[in-house]
């Protein structure tokens, strides 16, 4: 896709981020399996060796397939790997949503770099991507990523199941939070909202 050539490496502040690949399983799995990262994203247990070469190959079609997707997060002083989040279709809630999805090393929690990947991530999802609404959600408890969320635009919409565990879920709007895009200025796309009513992927 033509929008996916813009995307495919982004900036904030603090980070650099790449598109996934299938060659990132190696520092995906350092950050994935990290115990104290896994009991958000995993609670149920793992993830597997075999998990993660399988989400690695599913995060890289569906950048080929949609144009946008998950990043690879590396500090921009050190090199280190930081991190992992962006934009993704999911199924949530019997509905598909674009979701805005993180996860940062837990040495560098309470530095903000939660905050900056999911302005990054709103930003190329109402600027070039075009998008009218887009959501994230979490474990009740995981008072962090909340805090992120109400602080990026978010809105508590609601309680939900998800993988048989309550969560709670954010909706953000374009219009609550702007037309700002420090990803890429100048560049409107059209077509891949979520729409309030009758959400689905494009196929």
């Amino acid at each position: 896709m033509s929008k996916a050539a813009g995307l495919e490496r982004i900036e904030t502040p603090r980070m650099v981020g790449e598109r996934m690949e299938t060659e990132h399983l190696a520092p995906l799995s350092g950050l994935l399996q990290n115990r104290r990262v896994a009991e958000w994203l995993w609670p149920h247990g793992g993830p597997t060796d075999q998990d993660l070469l399988d989400l690695t190959r599913q995060k890289t079609r569906h950048w080929d397939r949609y144009g946008f997707g998950l990043w690879l997060l590396h500090d921009k002083q050190t090199e280190a790997v930081v991190g992992w989040g962006g934009l993704q279709w999911t199924y949530v809630a019997e509905l598909d949503e674009v979701e805005v999805a993180w996860a940062i090393a837990p040495e560098r929690w309470r530095q903000g770099l939660a905050t900056e990947l999911a302005q990054a991530s709103i930003a190329a999802a109402f600027g070039a991507l075009g998008m009218r609404e887009i959501i994230a959600f979490t474990l009740p408890h995981n008072v962090a990523s909340r805090r992120v969320m109400e602080k990026t635009g978010f809105v508590y919409e609601r309680d939900i199941v998800h993988a048989l565990l309550p969560h709670v879920l954010y909706r953000c709007y374009s219009d609550h939070v702007g037309s700002f895009n420090p990803v890429q200025r100048g560049q409107e796309g059209a077509g891949l909202d979520a729409r309030r009513h009758g959400r689905s992927r494009p196929r």
